[in-house]
């Protein structure tokens, strides 16, 4: 919380603008997904850097040449999101729990970026989400989807990878981008202001051809697998 004040002071000059413009480009017929992203980024490095945070990024290169894949990163808390559209150049959409779809400005976020929202307890819209994400994959999309449903509160430790979580990239046959995230938990969850490094790594993707034979399970599994042995390499 006391980096996210930080955040606050530090760019109080800028926040009627930016509050201004990211209303303005929620109007999605009028700004194209581009244009809405890249402002959307523009703001997320300059909060980044007024919080006193640097980002190293690594496996860049992994990352699929052609637009329509979902990352997979592990979950340690609110800065996760900022610290991939900082590294993610093209854009991207999220799916979202219900229960932040009508806060301030995430609000906004969620209507610019078209992310998905989804209802953990209601079956029938989840499997909605799950085919409105095959469909747009399938049409050149990128998505974050965080397999473990909720955040781990024990550091770089990962909780189990959900394997109903996967399941659009199994319907689209799209590649699957494991995202090994280090240290982001400290940046609002430790009540520091000290300057700090968050490791963001893009693993190599898997392909349609690598998990056509296995079951979400396992899927899930072996992203899960992947990250952990990333997350250890680089303790």
């Amino acid at each position: 919380m006391k980096r996210i004040i930080l955040m606050v002071i530090r760019s109080l000059f800028n926040l009627p603008f930016w509050i201004f413009k990211i209303f303005r480009l929620c109007n999605i017929e009028k700004y194209d997904v581009k244009t809405r992203y890249d402002y959307l980024r523009k703001i997320v490095l300059t909060i980044i850097k007024r919080g006193r945070v640097k980002i190293r990024v690594t496996g860049l290169e992994n990352l699929p040449k052609e637009n329509g894949y979902i990352m997979f990163p592990n979950h340690q808390g609110l800065f996760d999101a900022l610290a991939i559209i900082q590294t993610h150049e093209r854009p991207l959409a999220t799916v979202m729990k219900k229960e932040v779809k009508d806060i301030f400005l995430l609000k906004q976020v969620i209507k610019l970026l078209q992310a998905e929202i989804i209802d953990r307890e209601d079956i029938r819209q989840s499997m909605g989400v799950i085919k409105n994400m095959t469909r747009r994959v399938k049409s050149g999309e990128n998505f974050i989807i965080f397999a473990e449903g909720t955040r781990s509160k024990d550091g770089n430790n990962l909780l189990p990878f959900k394997g109903g979580s996967f399941k659009s990239a199994m319907n689209a046959k799209c590649p699957i981008v494991p995202i090994a995230l280090i240290d982001s938990y400290k940046v609002f969850d430790t009540g520091s202001i000290r300057k700090q490094m968050v490791h963001v790594h893009y693993l190599k993707p898997l392909y349609y051809h690598d998990y056509k034979d296995m079951k979400s399970t396992e899927i899930a599994e072996t992203v899960s697998k992947l990250i952990e042995n990333k997350i250890l390499e680089e303790a």
